[in-house]
């Protein structure tokens, strides 16, 4: 189902993708947003089966609801007590129940006197967001005692309801409401202007995943410094939402002590491919490489691949291209046998299987190669990702431009404005971390555009670049 009123979700049973029972929904947890802006369903409060422990589920764990039950992509769950955090509010035990005011033309009988909620439906949109798309709502009891029908009203009609939700309005409310549709990066920028004190108050009501994603575009002193504001186990638990190369790096910083205890709690499945990113040295691909790029079997379609290279979670270079192995997909894989650029995918009947159309010329890169042969390697191919493979020829993950660049660009680049001598040259100046756009909203970040920027710079020693091979042929063991 993409419709659902959360009622009829009350109750229902939580199943991992193999059937086994997680626990029963006890409520819903939605933000409510300024008319307007789509309002979002972020999770639900499950009951933990044979235990007296309610649990946040992430909307984006659930892979359907279905009219008995609902299934979870993954049956690993987080099992820290819920707690609600500013901002949020509970459909059944908050929401149910509020006097609210309509303006709805098609109820015109509602207008100007106060009705109670008494449902909430949620809807998933395009983006696998599940926002609040209407509401029913009952005037108040007859002079017999009874109730009149419900109506049913569009969201966008109803007045009445705080941003800041069950909690007081304070600034952290109203600065969380202000971020639901921003980007990661954008975010990001605003936090780190924000006192440090502000910034942990914020990022302590973050959900795991969004707090992660943000984390990540924010320099590794500030990383650190929000995640020792939490306890160990949370901080495991960000540090488990957050892409494997990211959160290496960021346990590289960290004591080694402290690293190993933040692993050991962490799931075996998210710290197996942390920990062999940390196996390598940081000057290297494989220090940069992320485990989890889109990996396919031989006997994957064309369509198969493009449904993969449309999840949003990925970033935009990751998404460019398909890595084809033999079983196991997990990293390390079977037998690398080559790639599949997005391009190509697009230009071939969805029913073409992707191992027919495997690009024959493209040589990968290895784990101990260092940053400038990956950057020779994206100037040579003009890729923005490329694979990484052992001496073995298994594919142990893929690199992207943007990670390189970040790794390329000097310290603290974030905080230089863009174009350092502008000045000079008669171009407005700003920030590398953040752009603005008309009547200064947060535009796109400059990570969504740097690798144009430092090509354009490039240009010349690129085409010099061209004439030459990929690798330096001194002290490199590796052949294309």
């Amino acid at each position: 189902m993409n419709r659902v009123f959360a009622g009829r979700l009350a109750g229902m049973v939580v199943l991992g993708p193999d059937g086994e029972s997680i626990g029963r929904v006890r409520d819903i947890v939605v933000t409510i947003r300024p008319r307007g802006m789509a309002s979002r369903t972020i999770g639900l409060v499950v009951q933990v089966a044979a235990q007296n422990r309610q649990i946040f589920v992430p909307m984006l764990r659930v892979a359907s609801i279905d009219p008995r039950e609902i299934t979870l992509v993954s049956g690993s769950v987080n099992l820290r007590p819920y707690q609600s955090r500013a901002g949020e509010l509970r459909v059944m035990s908050e929401l149910v129940g509020s006097k609210i005011h309509i303006d709805d033309p098609e109820h015109e009988d509602l207008h100007g006197r106060p009705v109670d909620i008494a449902d909430v439906e949620i809807e998933k949109s395009r983006t696998r967001d599940w926002i609040i798309s209407r509401v029913a709502v009952s005037k108040e009891r007859n002079r017999f005692g009874r109730r009149p029908p419900l109506s049913v009203v569009e969201w966008n009609h109803v007045h009445g309801l705080s941003v800041s939700g069950a909690g007081p309005a304070d600034a952290t409310a109203e600065i969380l409401a202000e971020f639901d549709d921003m980007r990661s990066a954008d975010i990001a920028q605003i936090l780190h202007d924000l006192p440090s004190n502000t910034r942990n108050n914020v990022a302590s009501e973050l959900e795991d995943a969004r707090l992660a994603d943000i984390l990540q575009e924010l320099p590794e002193d500030e990383q650190m410094g929000v995640l020792e504001t939490f306890d160990i186990e949370r901080a495991a638990d960000v540090l488990e939402e957050m892409d494997p190369d990211d959160a290496a790096d960021l346990l590289g910083e960290m004591p080694d002590d402290k690293a190993d205890v933040l692993l050991e709690l962490m799931d075996p499945e998210e710290s197996e491919p942390v920990r062999r990113l940390m196996s390598f040295s940081p000057e290297t691909v494989g220090g940069l490489m992320t485990s989890e790029p889109i990996i396919l079997t031989p006997q994957a379609t064309v369509a198969e691949a493009l449904a993969h290279a449309r999840n949003p979670d990925l970033s935009t270079s990751l998404s460019s291209m398909v890595y084809v192995v033999r079983p196991p997909k997990a990293t390390p894989t079977g037998k690398y046998l080559g790639t599949v650029h997005i391009q190509k995918l697009l230009r071939e009947a969805p029913s073409t299987l992707v191992s027919s159309i495997l690009d024959p010329d493209l040589p990968p890169l290895f784990a101990d190669d260092t940053h400038e042969t990956a950057a020779r390697y994206f100037a040579t191919y003009n890729l923005v990702c490329g694979p990484v493979l052992d001496e073995d020829n298994h594919l142990l993950g893929a690199v992207a431009v943007d990670d390189l660049l970040d790794h390329l660009l000097p310290e603290g680049w974030r905080e230089q404005e863009i174009r350092p001598e502008s000045g000079s040259s008669g171009h407005q100046a700003g920030t590398l971390g953040r752009a603005t756009g008309a009547h200064g909203a947060p535009g796109r970040s400059f990570r969504a555009h740097k690798a144009g920027s430092v090509i354009v710079k490039k240009a010349g020693e690129r085409r010099r670049d061209r004439q030459q091979s990929t690798r330096p042929s001194s002290g490199n063991s590796h052949s294309n």
